[in-house]
């Protein structure tokens, strides 16, 4: 009787970490995003979840802050990628209370996860700068409001790249179209001058 509940106590010690993670998303979870909670089926989207960046627009070192919006959750696995590529790009900066960095695609900072099941919400600011490579970003998350009831997926609008060159011909052309206006009202100006005199 002894070599059977010593027997189970063993199996359900080596079975409950594989079963949940608690205190974070693996690294092994980078790419799919996939909690590996049992057979627990991630829910079928859409998501209550939204992921609002504080701008539409990036420059490479300039930070972007990041919310997840909808229900309070306990578990998070949060990226920025670019493309279709399902590397963890840029770097987020200090993890929110509650949450850790997470090693992805060899990048120390190249994703946030929950460092355990205390509440997350609307309030929990996540903060990423972007790299000086990508020309567009997207974040895509993990959200678990429990143990069995997440989303995988979840991604926010695309981020554009913001920088001087877009500028620069926005201003040239703004120089070429003023040119020709201004030089055709100095000879309306002249030949009114002639009139008058």
């Amino acid at each position: 009787m002894m070599d059977a509940v010593f027997f189970g106590l063993l199996i359900l010690q080596v079975l409950t970490p594989v079963l949940s993670y608690p205190t974070g998303a693996p690294a092994s979870t980078c790419v799919d995003m996939m909690p590996r909670h049992g057979e627990t089926q991630a829910q079928p989207n859409p998501a209550p979840y939204t992921i609002q960046a504080s701008s539409t627009t990036f420059q490479t070192g300039q930070p972007i802050t990041v919310v997840i919006k909808g229900p309070d959750y306990s578990g998070v696995l949060l990226e920025a990628r670019s493309g279709s590529d399902t590397s963890a790009i840029g770097s987020w900066q200090t993890p929110p209370a509650n949450t850790k960095f997470l090693a992805c695609s060899g990048n120390q900072q190249g994703a946030i996860t929950h460092s355990n099941t205390n509440i997350k919400n609307n309030s929990t600011v996540y903060t990423w700068t972007p790299p000086a490579t990508a020309k567009s970003v997207f974040f895509m998350a993990t959200v678990a409001q429990q143990k069995i009831v997440f989303w995988v997926g979840v991604k926010s609008q695309t981020l554009t790249q913001s920088g001087g060159g877009t500028s620069l011909d926005v201003n040239n052309s703004a120089e070429r179209t003023a040119t020709p206006f201004l030089m055709l009202l100095v000879v309306l100006l002249a030949n009114v001058q002639c009139l008058v005199t």
